[in-house]
C-alpha cells in the first residue's frame, strides 16, 4: 500500500513538474511611449518696439520706466516734451495648447553715433501657459537710464526675447 501511495503522489506531481520552468530565465513585455508636440514659435509683432519717448535730460539725468502694462514714470531731471508718446513692445507665441513656457528678455543699449544709453527689459510674465487656441501674447516694458546732458539724437538698439517650454 505504501508503494501504491508513493506512486500516486509522484504521478500527481508530474504535470506540475512538466509545466515548471528551469528558474534561470524570466521575461516580461515592457511599454514604450512618445508624445510629439507642436514646437514653440516666438513672433515679434510687426511695427512694435519699446518706445521711451522724446525727452530732455537736464544736468543730472534720470530714468524712464515703462511697465509691461504701459504705465510710465520718470525720475531725476528727465522731462518729456509735448506730444511725446511711449509704448511697450509686443510678441506672440504659438505652440502646444495648455503647455507652460518661460519668457526671458535681455538688457541692451540704444546708440546714436558715439553716444549710448543702457536699458533693461521687463516682460509681462516670466512664466505663462499657451492658451487652448495654441497662442499667447505678451508685452515687454523697460527702464532707460539717461545720463546728465545726454547728447541729442535718435537712439536705437536691440534686445533678445527667448521662450522655452517648461
Amino acid at each position: 500500500m505504501r508503494v501504491a501511495l508513493a506512486t500516486i503522489a509522484v504521478v500527481a506531481l508530474l504535470p506540475e513538474m512538466a509545466l515548471a520552468g528551469s528558474g534561470d530565465r524570466s521575461a516580461r513585455a515592457g511599454t514604450a511611449r512618445a508624445l510629439a508636440v507642436r514646437p514653440i514659435v516666438l513672433t515679434h509683432t510687426a511695427g512694435r518696439a519699446i518706445v521711451f519717448g522724446r525727452f530732455t535730460s537736464g544736468t543730472l539725468g534720470g530714468t524712464i520706466n515703462i511697465t509691461s502694462g504701459g504705465t510710465v514714470t520718470r525720475t531725476g531731471e528727465v522731462n518729456f516734451v509735448t506730444g511725446s508718446t511711449t509704448r511697450t513692445d509686443a510678441f506672440s507665441v504659438s505652440g502646444d495648447p495648455g503647455r507652460a513656457f518661460g519668457i526671458v528678455t535681455t538688457s541692451g543699449t540704444v546708440v546714436s553715433g558715439a553716444r549710448s544709453m543702457a536699458f533693461t527689459t521687463a516682460p509681462s510674465a516670466s512664466r505663462t501657459t499657451i492658451a487652448a487656441n495654441g497662442r499667447r501674447t505678451f508685452s515687454v516694458g523697460g527702464r532707460l537710464t539717461v545720463a546728465g546732458n545726454q547728447g541729442v539724437g535718435s537712439y536705437t538698439g536691440t534686445y533678445l526675447a527667448t521662450v522655452t517650454y517648461n
